[in-house]
């Protein structure tokens, strides 16, 4: 089951965090896997550890905010049959201490990075018969979150988007559903309780893992196992989804 042997992967922010921890299981399925990058390093870094434990994958440097970049990626990639969209930024700050500048940036990356990727790679994906997509979008998009005003604006897009490429590709056999992740440790994370809270480290981490009801923070893995049911041919009957993976946080953080 949820083999993805003869199909090809797209991830973009695939270097690090979810996105490393997806394109290593996909990898581990059988998919050969293309990895969008800024950083050249941080690409090649991630298909060196795939290719280590045997499996195939591509680094491709190009920034997802950046649309010339992102279909200069694309047509070099050629057919695929999966794309997930990973690659996003994070913004602490209200509506009113976040600067016209904060609020561009992170809708750059957040909303027109993943409107570039679907624009480049839908086309590609319908000339294939169909695929399958996945929009990493957040608990952000659902319930309000202090401090997280661009962010927030950014996920509920993701949202939106998602169910939008749903509706329009269904009768070409493109399905495309989003994950609404809680915390999850990654090394973003670790550096933002260093940054911030320092001598406090693990004191600001308790916290944080307290804020889902479950007690802990989730794992990569964890967001990559359900990314990878949604992009396999058993999730065939599912489009237009958006799936909570928060330790309880909408529904019973109360």
């Amino acid at each position: 089951m949820f083999s993805l042997a003869n199909k090809t992967a797209v991830v973009t922010g695939g270097g690090s965090g979810i996105g490393l921890a997806v394109a290593e299981l996909f990898a581990r399925q059988g998919a050969v896997v293309h990895i969008l990058e800024r950083d050249a390093a941080t690409g090649q870094a991630a298909v060196d550890r795939i290719t280590e434990a045997g499996g195939t994958a591509h680094a491709h440097v190009a920034d997802v905010a950046d649309q010339a970049q992102v279909r200069a990626a694309f047509a070099q990639i050629g057919q695929l049959n999966i794309l997930v969209n990973n690659a996003g930024i994070a913004h602490v700050g209200n509506v009113e201490n976040t600067t016209e500048a904060d609020f561009e940036r992170v809708y750059r990356v957040n909303v027109a990075g993943i409107y570039n990727c679907l624009h480049a790679a839908v086309p590609l994906l319908r000339a294939g018969g169909g695929g399958a997509i996945i929009n990493m979008a957040s608990i952000a998009a659902h319930v309000g979150i202090t401090d997280r005003f661009a962010y927030s604006m950014s996920k509920g897009a993701v949202h939106a988007m998602t169910l939008s490429v749903a509706r329009d590709y269904l009768s070409v056999g493109i399905r495309c559903n989003s994950i609404s992740p809680a915390r999850v440790h990654t090394p973003f994370v670790d550096g933002f309780v260093a940054k911030n809270y320092p001598g406090r480290e693990a004191e600001m981490f308790e916290k944080l893992s307290r804020s889902q009801p479950i007690g802990r923070m989730g794992t990569p893995a964890e967001v990559a196992t359900l990314a990878l049911y949604l992009c396999s041919d058993e999730a065939g009957f599912v489009t237009g989804c958006d799936y909570p993976l928060d330790g309880g946080f909408i529904t019973l953080n109360n």
